[in-house]
């Protein structure tokens, strides 16, 4: 019999009340401690320029720069960061194989690195500060040599304060050109999205802490949607054309299910390149971090909407505009064949045995909540999660089917703002060991591959989805609570969305000291991480 439901209204005075770390300091708009957060004036820094595609050889050097710019958004002006002066940074397009120096200089008003999501390259080059490198201090900098082994979109982005650094633009793609023939379909045009969305108020970007991250249980939504740093974003076509987009969610939180109106899109890449078998869909789910590459027809002249769906909101992200004679040469018969990968079908054939091995490692995730003792006090001691309206409700009194399996928006209103990373501590939890976050200690040797299970537990105090990415090295997704996954791509981020189990197969064949953490960068800096050693370090 379904469960009634139990949901107590939470009023702002109570929930201030239950914050100790509030109770007797001001607060400045976003729940920051007044007089400790970040400089917000945009007065008298350049402009933001346009981002520019930058092809580098084998060999090249290109010099990459953290800084401040001044940017434009729904007619106001923001202080924001950019790589060489645009938001997103430089499009780099390199050839698979290929290995460049880049040259980073961090003019920015905080210790930053760079961190090259998704390529395996050298453990050293990774940019995981206190890790693999120190910090790179302000005016500093620091020289990372990467190569690119694997086809697909990748991208840069530092991994200090990202909640902080990457929300206000620090950004961008690398595009790895496959080395084999017919590796993609032949399409008219490629184009390279980076999706964002930004938090504005009344007086601008919401503040950030310079002491600690804030907004950390859900997370930092934006209400400001983004698409290559505009709000207005057009592309034109010519009538027939097919046209082949690289897809990055960068936001901080949010995830985004794509569409575009009136058309099917082929699925064709995720992270890490191809997918085994091409499909068309209707939309594709991106969360934090995550890539796609899907194809699209546009037969027919006339406007087509870019849109993110939610099961209860469309939001237009921007549009495509169809004109003009048809396009020659025409590649429709070659977009209506759904292809198989042959060479990745025969690689993933001789891991069969290990996906259907048993499980090594097992991980949980959870919250911690400190200073909540007045909100625990109102639920009676049970575990409670926000209703949308800013309710809370007992997890022990949902019934079944009722957890929300994806946050689509921040419904935690006040208890998000005033959230932060010294009372909030998102877990990773070892469940043979006990363990948590980075007193994990996973040693691996080279070679190996390692069965993990996440579990994401509805019980936890807060359940919603996590993002959970695993550096320099790569997985496949083989269930899903106990359901075989039907169609593999290699990835470096999966989600693990509320309630399910999911078994990852890790390839571990990339020396060093790695991390893997959830890439929602509030709960990052809330400390869910952990490390895992591949040999010797």
């Amino acid at each position: 019999m379904k469960k009634s439901l139990i949901a107590i209204i939470i009023t702002v005075a109570v929930v201030g009340a239950g914050f100790a770390l509030y109770s007797r300091r001001a607060l400045a708009p976003g729940g920051a401690p007044a007089g400790d957060t970040f400089a917000t004036t945009a007065a008298d820094l350049p402009e933001a320029q346009p981002t520019e595609t930058v092809e580098l050889k084998n060999g090249d050097t290109y010099r990459l720069t953290a800084s401040f710019v001044k940017k434009t958004i729904n007619g106001r002006e923001h202080r924001m960061l950019a790589y060489n002066g645009s938001i997103p940074g430089p499009l780099i397009k390199v050839a698979q194989g290929a290995e460049v120096t880049i040259r980073f200089t961090n003019n920015s008003d905080i210790p930053s690195t760079i961190h090259s999501h998704g390529v395996r390259l050298k453990n050293k080059f990774d940019g995981t500060p206190n890790v693999t490198q120190p910090v790179v201090p302000p005016g500093e900098s620091f020289t990372y040599e990467i190569k690119f082994p694997d086809a697909g979109v990748y991208w840069y982005h530092p991994h200090f304060r990202e909640d902080y650094a990457q929300e206000l633009g620090l950004y961008g793609n690398f595009l790895v050109t496959p080395t084999q023939a017919g590796y993609w379909s032949p399409v008219n045009r490629e184009v390279v999205l980076a999706l964002d969305d930004l938090l504005v108020g009344p007086n601008g970007i919401e503040p950030f802490n310079q002491k600690f991250s804030n907004r950390t249980l859900m997370g930092r939504y934006g209400n400001v949607l983004l698409v290559n740093g505009e709000t207005s974003y057009r592309q034109e076509v010519q009538t027939g054309e097919v046209v082949r987009f690289y897809l990055t969610n960068v936001a901080n939180a949010r995830p985004l299910q794509v569409g575009i109106s009136g058309l099917r899109l082929k699925l064709v890449g995720g992270d890490n390149g191809r997918y085994v078998r091409e499909q068309m869909v209707s939309e594709v789910l991106i969360n934090p971090s995550e890539r796609a590459v899907v194809e699209a027809q546009f037969a027919t002249p006339g406007t087509y909407r870019l849109e993110h769906r939610t099961p209860g909101k469309t939001y237009s992200l921007g549009e495509i505009v169809v004109a003009g004679e048809a396009i020659s040469p025409s590649y429709a018969q070659q977009f209506a064949a759904l292809r198989t990968d042959a060479v990745l079908q025969e690689e993933l054939s001789r891991l069969r045995a290990e996906m259907d091995g048993p499980v090594d490692k097992r991980l949980r995730l959870g919250l911690k909540m400190e200073g909540m003792g007045m909100m625990q006090q109102q639920a009676g001691g049970h575990d409670m999660h926000m209703m949308a309206g800013g309710q809370m409700m007992r997890n022990d009194q949902m019934g079944a089917g009722q957890v929300q399996k994806i946050e689509w928006e921040d419904d935690m209103g006040m208890m998000n703002v005033m959230s932060n990373s010294e009372m909030v501590k998102w877990q990773l939890i070892d469940e043979d060991t006990g363990k948590t976050n980075m007193d994990i200690d996973w040693q691996f040797e080279t070679g190996d591959l390692v069965t993990i299970s996440v579990f994401n537990d509805p019980n936890s105090e807060h359940p919603m989805q996590h993002p959970i990415h695993f550096h320099g090295n790569r997985f496949l997704v083989v269930s899903t609570n106990g359901v075989k996954s039907d169609n593999l791509v290699w990835k470096d981020t999966t989600t693990i969305q509320t309630g399910d189990r999911v078994e990852l197969l890790l390839e571990v064949t990339n020396p060093g000291e790695w991390m893997a953490h959830c890439h929602i960068a509030e709960h990052l800096e809330a400390g869910m991480m952990l490390l895992f050693t591949v040999g010797s370090p």
